[in-house]
């Protein structure tokens, strides 16, 4: 019986000719969309940008309210796309989201991801960590006029409390969660660091080694850096998927897609 396909959860269907896919997870208050500078291949790897409930095109969604939540319905929703090797990259909050996704897939006995980048994101069992925590609803708000701004999207007041509504919720989210003894992953981890970036410092970092094989690595630019695709972030993602392993065969991917139908994949 063949995978059933959900396609709510990426912005385009993935190549059948891509040997292996790099799914991206939005941080806090955005969609999908913040990678569309990326390219769709680095290599023979696609580029999977994934879209998350309560935005863009699915905003009449409720957003989850726990990384746990995201990380079974995210699971499920792309488990009929892991017919072959795969990774997660996270900026920010969502190397939170991804980690949380990778140790679900272990545990429900999904295919292993071949590499899971974080960028710009303290370990789990180092924070909760970042500036927007702090801050009140109309902060935050002031706080996507801003970005929204520095982006070229016009300021319309429906856009920016929509993306304030979004925002609130995934900074509540992240402000809730807390690891104190965290479990070790079950795929290399890359951490990715910025010399310019004063959220998150890049010395803050470290804790990732505490949760498997890990390495290091420090890219010029600051926060916001990484929306552009650099060529040094690229060729970052290229080398730690030049060897993918640890993924099953496609045959075992399809067939627990299928045996996931029932399961919930989403608010």
């Amino acid at each position: 019986m063949a995978a059933v396909r959900n396609g709510k959860w990426l912005m385009r269907e993935p190549s059948a000719d891509a040997s292996s896919r790099l799914f991206c997870l939005p941080y806090s208050g955005c969609g999908a969309s913040m990678y569309r500078d990326w390219p769709r291949f680095v290599g023979e790897t696609e580029i999977c940008p994934v879209q998350l409930p309560g935005r863009e095109n699915r905003f009449r969604e409720k957003p989850f309210s726990s990384f746990d939540e995201l990380a079974r319905a995210v699971s499920v929703g792309l488990l009929p796309y892991l017919d072959r090797p795969f990774a997660f990259f996270g900026h920010c909050s969502s190397a939170l989201a991804g980690y949380e996704i990778v140790l679900h897939m272990a545990r429900a006995g999904y295919p292993r991801p071949a590499r899971l980048f974080v960028s710009s994101q303290v370990a789990p069992h180092r924070g909760p960590h970042g500036r927007f925590l702090d801050l009140s609803g109309p902060e935050l708000q002031t706080e996507v006029t801003g970005l929204l701004a520095g982006l070229g999207v016009p300021s319309r007041p429906d856009l920016v409390e929509l993306t304030t509504e979004v925002l609130v919720a995934d900074v509540a989210t992240h402000r809730n969660y807390g690891v104190v003894d965290p479990t070790p992953v079950n795929c290399p981890v890359t951490a990715i660091g910025w010399d310019a970036d004063t959220e998150v410092p890049h010395d803050l970092m470290g804790g990732w080694s505490d949760i498997g094989d890990c390495d290091f690595t420090v890219l010029s630019g600051p926060h916001y850096a990484f929306m552009d695709a650099p060529a040094e972030l690229v060729e970052v993602l290229a080398g730690g998927l030049a060897a993918p392993d640890g993924n099953d065969e496609p045959e075992a991917a399809a067939g627990r897609a299928t045996a996931a139908e029932g399961e919930p994949s989403g608010p």
